[in-house]
């Protein structure tokens, strides 16, 4: 099998999974709030993670010295996936799969900012055509303006934030470690937040197979494109994840009725030409 061939199989199970995690998140969106979502979701992923870990006898891995990064990577990533789930339930899933495609923009542009990284003309001119897509995709204007909209392209601000701290602990820490304090940290995070207010919404038969299923399919959904990243260069693996629009969008229409709007698709290709030349600029330089 060649490693193109590999990297789609990866990439299906991560398309299939993110598709899975945005319909379940939408289903629970009506009795649950986003913290009670994350919470839950935690709760499924840290069940899984520590059972692998003390399955393999990895707690060595575990490194607490690096603990406040870990800390701050998933204030971040916490903050994001909330905002994600708040999108999902008020817009249409292709926008919010449309924007959160421009989380490798920002990387380009805070990169020199968080990692020391050179701002390059590529970068720049990427962040600027990504700009426009996202302006295609949302169409602002007084009388249409959506708030999922601004929640939407926020949450891939703060994924793009994400990353940049996980590729920072990557140095030091084992995926096993990075996973083991996601999942653990925000758990804490989501049953603090969903219990402020003095009440937790506890599972019910009709909702406890989608929150398995939050849980499940985000382990799952980042472990597929990692290994998609391990054996293939991104500028294979990006082309394959943009796959996800359409097929989100097609699941969208089938189920919840929304129309396939051409504007969402223009806007999103936008958004790839200037992620898939960022990337390309920068493999290309890495390979001269």
């Amino acid at each position: 099998m060649n490693v193109l061939l590999k990297a789609a199989i990866w990439m299906l199970g991560a398309i299939a999974a993110f598709s899975f995690m945005a319909v379940a998140g939408r289903e629970l969106a009506g009795d649950y709030d986003t913290f009670e979502i994350m919470f839950y979701r935690s709760v499924v992923g840290a069940i899984v993670v520590v059972s692998i870990i003390a399955a393999q006898h990895r707690w060595a891995e575990i490194r607490f010295d690096q603990f406040r990064q870990h800390f701050v990577r998933n204030v971040f990533h916490f903050t994001g996936q909330n905002l994600w789930f708040y999108a999902v339930a008020v817009i249409p899933l292709a926008q919010v799969f449309a924007l959160e495609f421009t989380s490798p923009l920002w990387v380009a542009v805070l990169a020199p900012l968080i990692l020391g990284e050179r701002m390059t003309r590529m970068r720049g001119f990427a962040a600027v055509l990504g700009f426009i897509g996202i302006l295609i995709v949302a169409r602002p204007s007084v009388e249409t303006f959506e708030i999922g909209l601004a929640v939407a392209a926020a949450a891939a601000l703060f994924f793009a934030l994400t990353n940049m701290l996980t590729k920072r602990l990557t140095r030091d820490n084992t995926i096993a470690s990075i996973l083991f304090f996601l999942t653990t940290i925000q758990l804490v995070f989501g049953l603090i937040m969903s219990g402020y207010d003095g009440e937790i919404a506890l599972p019910t038969l009709e909702a406890l197979p989608f929150l398995i299923l939050v849980g499940f399919a985000g382990l799952l959904a980042h472990f597929c494109l990692t290994n998609a990243l391990a054996i293939a260069p991104a500028t294979v693996v990006v082309p394959l994840d943009f796959a996800r629009l359409p097929v989100i969008a097609i699941v969208a229409m089938i189920l919840y009725s929304e129309p396939l709007d051409i504007w969402v698709f223009v806007g999103a290709g936008v958004i790839f030409a200037a992620n898939y030349a960022n990337i390309w600029n920068e493999t290309r330089k890495r390979t001269a």
